[in-house]
């Protein structure tokens, strides 16, 4: 039976699960309005679609948060991360003093536990989703209202804003490195060490630097509102009740303290706190008989000596060009013509 209005608002400010309110909802929520009174100010709610949900405290702020998870729905972590920290809002157990976004991004694909319904949701932004074809399938029209949302939040915010976005993930497989960062190309400015004390802060200390544009959804942000964004990898890929969560008690700790002014506990940066890396080879699949030359289950961040042959794709061979290069997201069943592997080479900032 399908809820009303009052019944979806009744529900959620009185368990605050908004989680299961979106996992019930696939495609589509109504939306409604509600405030969390606090002892100093209160808090404007505003759920404006399934798993879309804005906090805005009526009171002074300088930040616009962007947390995202989901994009994949089989990635359990940091939706378990995202849903905590949403009913701990709602139930007034914390007090933002920051406006935040949180996103759910794929609740479809949550549900049946895979990455995508029908498209890796995490190719689709940027305008992606209205090319070659168009808005073909849900996942699409999905990424073009979550591109919606993040624009009319960073912009109803103001220009003069602290913009952040963090797309919260885990791999597929898993990683030498356990938790890393991906810094969305910048096209000629600065990497800002004080996100990587920040990412540091939440455990993440591997950090792969990108140099071109891509269709991911931290990129989007980075680009077109001059956020601070990243897509970061807390782990791997596991079921809804299987994460061990003290393995994320950092990040979760870092996430709450910046959304509630707490201290993040940051440490000067320091370049020997980190390994970094960068894009070396870009390698997509183009023929049916595409073939990665690793085991299965050769984990994130393995190196390969010179010369090693990595993959073949019809009559192209990929080798490792360079010393240190290593394997990172490898999944040689993507469609034809995306990413099906990446390589990356230390470097410094």
């Amino acid at each position: 039976m399908t809820k009303t209005v009052e019944q979806l608002h009744a529900s959620l400010i009185n368990d605050g699960d908004f989680l299961s309110l979106t996992r019930s909802h696939e495609w589509h929520m109504p939306a409604f309005e509600f405030e969390v009174v606090g002892a100093q100010y209160n808090t404007k709610v505003s759920v404006l679609d399934t798993g879309i949900i804005v906090f805005e405290p009526q009171t002074q702020t300088t930040k616009d948060v962007v947390l995202s998870c989901a994009v994949h729905g089989n990635e359990t972590a940091p939706i378990e991360i995202c849903a905590e920290l949403i009913q701990q809002a709602i139930l007034g157990n914390i007090t933002l003093s920051q406006r935040v976004l949180f996103l759910f991004g794929n609740p479809a694909a949550m549900n049946i536990a895979e990455r995508f319904v029908e498209e890796n949701l995490n190719r689709l932004f940027s305008g992606a989703h209205s090319e070659d074809g168009g808005l073909k399938n849900k996942e699409r029209i999905r990424a073009k209202d979550l591109e919606n949302a993040v624009r009319d939040f960073f912009e109803s915010g103001g220009s003069d804003r602290d913009r952040k976005h963090y797309d919260l993930h885990t791999a597929i497989r898993e990683s030498k490195n356990d938790k890393f960062a991906v810094y969305p190309f910048r096209h000629g400015k600065p990497w800002k060490t004080t996100e990587l004390s920040f990412l540091k802060a939440c455990g993440v200390s591997t950090i792969l630097l990108s140099h071109s544009p891509t269709t991911t959804f931290s990129y989007f942000s980075s680009n077109n509102f001059g956020a601070d964004a990243f897509t970061v990898e807390l782990g791997k890929v596991r079921p809804f009740g299987e994460n061990d969560m003290t393995q994320f008690a950092d990040a979760k700790r870092t996430l709450k303290a910046l959304i509630t002014d707490e201290d993040m506990q940051l440490t000067p940066f320091d370049e020997h706190d980190f390994s970094i890396f960068e894009i070396d080879q870009t390698i997509n699949r183009t023929k049916e008989n595409f073939v990665l030359h690793f085991p299965d289950d050769a984990k994130n961040f393995t190196d390969y000596p010179v010369g090693y042959l990595l993959a073949t794709d019809g009559d192209i061979e990929y080798h490792v060009r360079t010393e240190g290069e290593a394997i990172i997201f490898p999944n040689a069943n993507v469609a034809l013509g995306q990413r099906a592997l990446l390589t990356v080479k230390p470097t410094k900032l």
